[in-house]
């Protein structure tokens, strides 16, 4: 079989910042290909893998091509895995590591899959023959299927592809109640953009749920840390630390291991790692989180110190990881600060709310919380879930009526001074399209009633003369029938969301709220106490 096309096609978009692999074959000789340019951001290792079933790139032995950019190196290796000792060796001999190869050609040091075998290696200056192409990787699959009839994989079939059902099942047996759907949307919205924001009712579980699904999905617990935002946090050291003025070789790390999350989340690139901040908004986001907002979408590094002056293994310029989750939990009082719009366009902002029906069945079946149990139960599924994330694709169905009710809820936002910008717009067909991923049974009214309510809702405020003719409009583009929305609706504390007539319960239930809250304050915003 000829597979030199495809390699030629790899090899001309490595040249490129182009990271989409969606038109690469997915399977070659039975067995699964993967391609990967890098997961938000360019690799300088771009490579291919070639997987039976039992073998994965995070665990396991397979053939791999890695192109060493900057060398003009492409090598077809005996892989090995880097994220985890993989449960079985190659039954190879006279080979020499990749490390081993470097040094003998004058190369260096190989910044990455050092350990690899290598099988053939080919000068990408020069043009590439396709009978010697296809002759060596049908070898190496030879090789390959010859080993994994002798030795059977430790590797778990269960490491498949992602899913939040596994998840919500592990939760649910640990004694945390959440919905389905709730769990869906959250999950949704961390492989939209990895930044979220949980928001509601006091006690309702929101660190509770950013800490059961980092456990569930990390293989050990140095991949997340919770960390209370105090109230002094007036700058970015307590998360990035600082240069010691008296000691000028020396970098000061902030006790509660965020600075060291980051460093290591971008020396183990397959894994996920979550910040959790407890109670962000218990001092002044923007002044200590500015960094983190500016490198979300500009993608650069964040200077920690001038390059050369520290010595204590803290680099002078950090990068923020495509897997590096943050999520903020908050609380609205009188001790609270609240968010700018600079800070809500950058996320999904998730509301808990308990109906009666749910503290029934919670009050029904109380039990504790056996967080511990979760340890690692989804770790098989990380590098999916990372896949997923880095897919980035705003590709839709019934984008026609997406267009239409987005451009409406623009124009009456855009009176309150709350309209959405491109990046929002952006990043709700993303987060359709995740929706779409992890549960295909949701009607695309209940996608963009998600949407609104987690990226266009959230950034409205203001007073009763400014806010509640606009949300008597917002609450009409929610009907399907044109009724009085501020008698029937509005007014009427019965009302039934899930009535026929409602297109976007979610977001009604929201709209009237805050509608009766501008009432009787004189004022309303998206987050309540």
């Amino acid at each position: 079989m000829n597979y030199f096309p495809e390699l030629n096609k790899f090899l001309s978009q490595a040249k490129t910042s182009e990271l989409g692999t969606s038109g690469y074959l997915k399977t070659f000789q039975e067995l699964t290909v993967k391609v990967s340019f890098g997961q938000g951001n360019q690799a300088k290792i771009p490579w291919i893998a070639f997987l039976n079933s039992v073998d994965k790139v995070q665990n396991g032995i397979y053939p791999v091509y890695l192109f060493y950019k900057d060398k003009h190196l492409l090598i077809l290796a005996f892989g090995i895995s880097e994220t985890n000792p993989p449960g079985r060796k190659w039954n190879i001999s006279d080979v020499k590591t990749i490390e081993q190869y470097f040094k003998e050609q004058g190369l260096g040091k190989p910044e990455r899959y050092g350990s690899s075998f290598v099988f053939k290696s080919y000068d990408t200056t020069q043009n590439l023959v396709e009978e010697e192409i296809n002759k060596d990787l049908n070898e190496m699959i030879s090789i390959y299927k010859a080993n994994s009839s002798e030795i059977k994989s430790t590797t778990s079939p269960q490491e498949e592809t992602f899913s939040h059902i596994p998840f919500y099942n592990s939760a649910s047996k640990a004694g945390y109640f959440i919905e389905k759907s709730f769990c869906n949307r959250f999950i949704a919205s961390l492989l939209t953009k990895p930044f979220v924001i949980l928001t509601g009712l006091s006690g309702s579980g929101k660190t509770k749920l950013a800490q059961a699904f980092a456990q569930w999905i990390c293989q050990d617990k140095s991949q997340y840390q919770i960390i209370p935002v105090g109230a002094d946090w007036t700058n970015r050291e307590p998360l990035l630390g600082y240069p010691n003025a008296l000691n000028p070789k020396e970098y000061v790390k902030p006790d509660n291991g965020a600075l060291e999350l980051i460093i290591q989340a971008n020396n183990r690139p397959h894994l996920p790692h979550f910040l959790i901040l407890d109670e962000m908004n218990l001092s002044h986001v923007e002044r200590y989180f500015a960094d983190f907002l500016s490198v979300m979408e500009s993608k650069k590094e964040i200077q920690l110190y001038s390059k050369g002056t520290v010595e204590n293994g803290v680099p002078a310029k950090l990068k923020v990881p495509s897997n590096f989750f943050i999520i903020g939990t908050v609380n609205i009082d009188e001790t609270t600060y609240m968010f700018s719009p600079k800070v809500l366009d950058r996320a999904n902002t998730i509301e808990f709310r308990v109906t009666k029906e749910e503290m029934e069945s919670f009050l029904g079946n109380i039990k504790e919380i056996d967080i511990d149990a979760l340890n690692g139960m989804g770790k098989g599924m990380a590098e999916s879930f990372l896949e997923m994330a880095a897919g980035r694709s705003e590709e839709t169905e019934d984008i026609t009526q997406i267009k239409d009710e987005l451009v409406k809820f623009f124009g009456e936002l855009k009176k309150s001074g709350a309209e959405f910008g491109y990046r929002s717009a952006t990043e709700i067909l993303r987060l359709i399209n995740n929706l779409t991923a992890l549960d295909n049974s949701l009607t695309i009214n209940q996608k963009i009633d998600i949407a609104i309510i987690q990226k266009l809702l959230p950034k409205l405020h203001g007073s009763r003369r400014k806010l509640c003719p606009v949300l008597e409009t917002l609450g009409k583009f929610c009907l399907s029938e044109d009724i009085d929305i501020v008698k029937t609706v509005f007014k009427k504390a019965d009302f039934d969301f899930g009535a026929k007539e409602v297109k976007y319960p979610l977001s009604l239930e929201k709209i009237s709220r805050m509608y009766r809250g501008a009432n009787d304050n004189g004022f309303a915003s998206f987050a309540e106490a």
